[in-house]
């Protein structure tokens, strides 16, 4: 990349921190340090507010440029991440978002333990909800490193290790210093900003095919050196049945993992009421709909402009397609308009992965606070406010991040995202459904669940071929792969569904019908909802 890209991308990153930086200075000045403000910004958001944020949640670097960069390289196969990303809207919106609202306080474990013996359910709960934060941390934090070491233009080991440094550094003022207030109005700012940058991106692809989609498949189909079966179902999942199952394996993890995110369900808290959470995901929907629909024309159209074969020469991923894309629109390498829409998207995309670092490590900061450190803590401790040991897991969690994503910086970030979303299907879901809706689930069976699905779905990673077995393996000169797929979900998904079943009915702790009564009013009515 040349000088005046790394310029104004530079200037574009400086104004980005500064804004949020102001932001947190300015929320930090006028909160009260209660734990209500502190995990759910005092309830005082607007579900329009609160579904920018939501979208802003969601919508990460790996959707916005990976997305892209997947239909750019296989067309059809690459854009059913895109509906997938979407279906998983509409389950969180059917199943959870209003229940979780009336049930819950702060986090996942709130809503379980509504009915349960709060000890052992926290601690399991707590336990899944720090891991899938944190691999998804790792995920964001390697990705941050790459990425802006990219386009920054320095693909050394330094650059990336400092950039990694960096993005940790700031998720911990942000969450230390602002809490959820801070971190909401961040996110508002990072997903205004998305929209606007893929708004302008998609109107230039559209406007330079004269607004003929026709026009824009059949020129992608023909640069991508695949010819229609690049408009066809196949090309990257259609090789083999292991590719197949693969296939099925992910879109599971995607659609049921979204509705166990941890940073996702917190979100719900930050209004007032049921309904207002209800509207916040109508929003969230329209935005993210948009979104993922604009992912689309983008993955075509760089694979018309750019053509696939130079995406994948840039980054075999394709993770560079969109700023490519931004290049030729703007007219080329070297032309000024070329140069700002580079920058644009360059700044935009790290103002995506400070913006969801900083969700991710406020629900985890959370979960040890509010659940672990609640349940395991002893009498004769010294006593400390669950603010303050929230603040404290938020920069022990953003040194472990920097840690974990200095040694990760050369791994697979993808198969770290989809490890984190099959870990919230497979642990996170069966227990919150299973809480909500089925009247004879007992303490063992909710512990049960969490363990049945979050023990398989680390181990059956841990012997797949992502990381043993193969050319393209986080460690390839070893062999200790036992599992065919690349993606855990397929299997560990019904494994927690199935744990939490069977500890149910093996359980001699009767169900506690009152309670569930109780639950079930509270989750339909809101009645008693803080």
């Amino acid at each position: 990349m040349i000088g005046n890209h790394q310029t104004l991308a530079l200037l574009l990153f400086s104004a980005f921190v500064a804004v949020t930086l102001a932001i947190t200075t300015w929320v930090s000045r006028t909160r009260h340090g209660s734990a209500e403000e502190f995990y759910a910004g005092g309830r005082l958001f607007s579900p329009m507010e609160n579904g920018f944020a939501i979208a802003g949640d969601y919508m990460s670097a790996a959707s916005f440029l990976g997305i892209s960069g997947l239909i750019a390289l296989f067309g059809y196969d690459g854009m059913l991440y895109s509906v997938g990303f979407l279906v998983a809207w509409l389950v969180v919106l059917l199943l959870v978002a209003e229940l979780v609202r009336n049930c819950g306080r702060f986090t996942l474990a709130d809503v379980v333990a509504a009915r349960m013996a709060e000890r052992p359910v926290r601690i399991a709960a707590g336990t899944s909800s720090v891991t899938v934060s944190v691999l998804y941390l790792v995920a964001q934090m390697v990705g941050a490193g790459s990425l802006v070491a990219l386009l920054l233009g320095g693909t050394s080991g330094a650059a990336r290790s400092w950039t990694v440094i960096g993005v940790g550094a700031l998720m911990v003022i942000y969450v230390s210093l602002g809490g959820m207030r801070a971190t909401t109005w961040i996110q508002i700012v990072k997903a205004v900003l998305l929209m606007v940058g893929a708004s302008v991106l998609t109107v230039l692809v559209l406007v330079h095919f004269h607004g003929n989609v026709n026009t824009l498949l059949n020129s992608a189909a023909e640069r991508s050196g695949h010819g229609l079966e690049f408009l066809s179902p196949g090309l990257k999942y259609g090789g083999s049945w292991t590719a197949r199952f693969d296939f099925i394996s992910l879109g599971l993890a995607l659609v049921l993992g979204t509705a166990g995110l941890p940073h996702i369900l917190s979100r719900f808290y930050t209004v007032p009421t049921a309904r207002a959470a209800r509207r916040s995901v109508v929003w969230s929907i329209g935005l993210i709909g948009s979104f993922y629909l604009m992912t689309i024309v983008l993955g075509f159209g760089a694979a018309a402009l750019v053509g696939s074969a130079d995406v994948r020469a840039s980054n075999p991923s394709g993770n560079t397609a969109v700023p490519l894309l931004a290049l030729v629109l703007g007219g080329g390498e070297g032309s000024t308009g070329g140069t700002i829409l580079f920058a644009v998207v360059a700044a935009v995309a790290f103002a995506t992965i400070l913006a969801v670092v900083a969700g991710i490590t406020l629900a985890s900061s959370a979960s040890v606070a509010h659940d672990l450190y609640a349940s395991l803590r002893r009498p004769g401790w010294k006593q400390h406010s669950e603010v303050t040991v929230a603040r404290i897991a938020a920069a022990g969690i953003g040194v472990a991040a920097i840690a974990l994503g200095l040694v990760a910086q050369n791994l697979n970030v993808a198969f770290l995202v989809a490890l984190a979303f099959a870990v919230a299907a497979s642990a996170n879901l069966p227990v919150l459904l299973y809480s909500l809706f089925w009247r004879s689930f007992t303490t063992r069976g909710a512990v049960w669940s969490v363990y049945g699905g979050l023990i398989p779905a680390v181990l059956l990673v841990l012997l797949s071929p992502v990381v043993s077995g193969s050319p393209t393996s986080l460690f390839p000169g070893v062999d200790f792969q036992l599992f065919p797929l690349e993606n855990p979900g397929l299997v560990s998904i019904p494994l927690g569904f199935l744990a939490g079943w069977i500890g149910t009915v093996t359980s001699v702790e009767p169900p506690d019908a009152a309670k569930y009564a109780e639950t079930e009013v509270r989750a339909l009515t809101g009645a008693g909802a803080v």
